[in-house]
């Protein structure tokens, strides 16, 4: 198995791949005792040629990898793209682009939700990828042949099924349709989350304003504690005490170590005063200037029927055009067209629109009904007042 374990070597391969159309990539990483991940090994792949290479290996410059990661002259195929270009951000400041995803071409390609690798594999490339590493621990050297081969596999299938995806988006005219989303994954704020916005992924069960205050500002401290000394959130402070700290605002180490998962010791320490002192800046923020969650606008009277109505006209559009109906439309979209007419979502614009969105906006408005076919298997679309029915 090629490994590559020097500069030299590394500035070799990359520079041969420099000249090829597009390479397959993918990482293995440890992250379970850190915040940031650990990168153990990165697997490349041209249409001739692959290798994989060791960022642990004394004296290596990754240099070389991170020129061909900002080639824009080479498209960089990944499969469920997010954590491996993550990790690229964070070691080299920047994403690799342009990128393709394998996974989110899938889905539009008919192969449903979130398709995993190792059934893209088997469907595409016809080859069955043995599961029995992937929980291996990629940091210990040295790495054995069977380790080796199983990372390469990750990027060598990834060829075919890549090549075999793009032909038939081109085939069916469907290669656009991943702009939007090729967008989302090389825009570096996607990756990017400040501190002070990290309580909303908490997902808080209180709306009050004081509450969330406080929660913004514990949470904001525990995010930047943890960066700083790379350990995981939990490692710092687990997420169910931070929600007890805010629903209870306490004023003293003494109240503090009352908060569950949280010693006396620990409230008494630097983390506690830290807490504590995040909590009294909260309690010092004016009530009109206290954070509130997202408002989603109440569904309108009658709405709900409707919003049934469009999921399955969603799901009879998925099946007919063979994408993933996650892709065309999302829960919160079908209830804001059933609110707006010209609601700003994605299912209203592009592609969607004419596959879903207008359809959409005809059976709310009663231009376009739902039908079962003879077969009562099967949903046919009728216009009113038409006798055809519409694909």
């Amino acid at each position: 198995m090629t490994l590559i374990a020097d500069t030299d070597t590394l500035a070799a391969f990359c520079r041969r791949l420099s000249g090829a159309r597009y390479v397959t990539v993918d990482t293995e990483f440890m992250r379970e005792k850190t915040f940031w991940p650990i990168l153990c090994l990165v697997q490349l792949a041209g249409p001739d040629e692959a290798a994989a290479i060791d960022p642990m290996a004394d004296g290596i410059d990754l240099a070389p990898l991170a020129e061909l990661m900002a080639n824009t002259k080479v498209l960089k195929v990944f499969h469920a793209a997010r954590q491996d270009v993550e990790i690229f951000l964070y070691k080299f400041g920047a994403v690799p682009k342009p990128l393709f995803d394998t996974q989110v071409a899938a889905m539009v390609c008919g192969f449903g939700e979130q398709v995993g690798y190792e059934t893209l594999a088997a469907k595409l490339a016809r080859a069955r990828i043995d599961k029995s590493l992937r929980f291996t621990d990629w940091a210990r050297r040295p790495l054995s042949d069977r380790q080796l081969a199983y990372a390469l596999s990750d990027v060598t299938h990834l060829r075919v099924a890549f090549e075999k995806l793009e032909a038939r988006l081109e085939r069916t005219g469907r290669l656009s349709w991943l702009d939007e989303e090729m967008a989302i994954l090389t825009d570096p704020a996607t990756y990017q989350i400040a501190p002070e916005d990290y309580w909303r992924r908490l997902k808080p069960r209180s709306s009050a304003p004081r509450f969330l205050a406080i929660l913004r500002e514990v949470a904001a401290w525990r995010e930047r504690e943890a960066r700083e000394r790379d350990l995981p959130r939990n490692r710092v402070i687990r997420d169910e005490s931070l929600l007890e700290i805010a629903a209870h605002g306490p004023a003293s180490a003494e109240e503090l170590a009352h908060t569950r998962g949280l010693s006396k010791s620990q409230a008494e320490g630097r983390w506690g005063q830290a807490l504590l002192a995040a909590v009294a800046r909260a309690k010092a923020i004016p009530e009109a200037d206290c954070p509130r969650p997202i408002e989603r606008p109440e569904p309108r009277r009658g709405a709900g029927p409707l919003v049934e109505l469009l999921k399955v006209l969603l799901k009879t559009r998925s099946e007919s055009h063979d994408v993933a109906q996650r892709l065309i439309a999302t829960t919160d979209d079908l209830d804001a067209i059933a609110d707006d007419d010209g609601a700003d979502v994605p299912a209203l614009h592009g592609w969607r629109r004419e596959i879903f969105g207008a359809d959409a906006l005809r059976l709310k408005h009663g231009k376009l009904a739902l039908a079962f076919a003879p077969d009562g298997k099967s949903v046919r679309l009728l216009p009113i007042g038409e006798d055809e029915e519409t694909g």
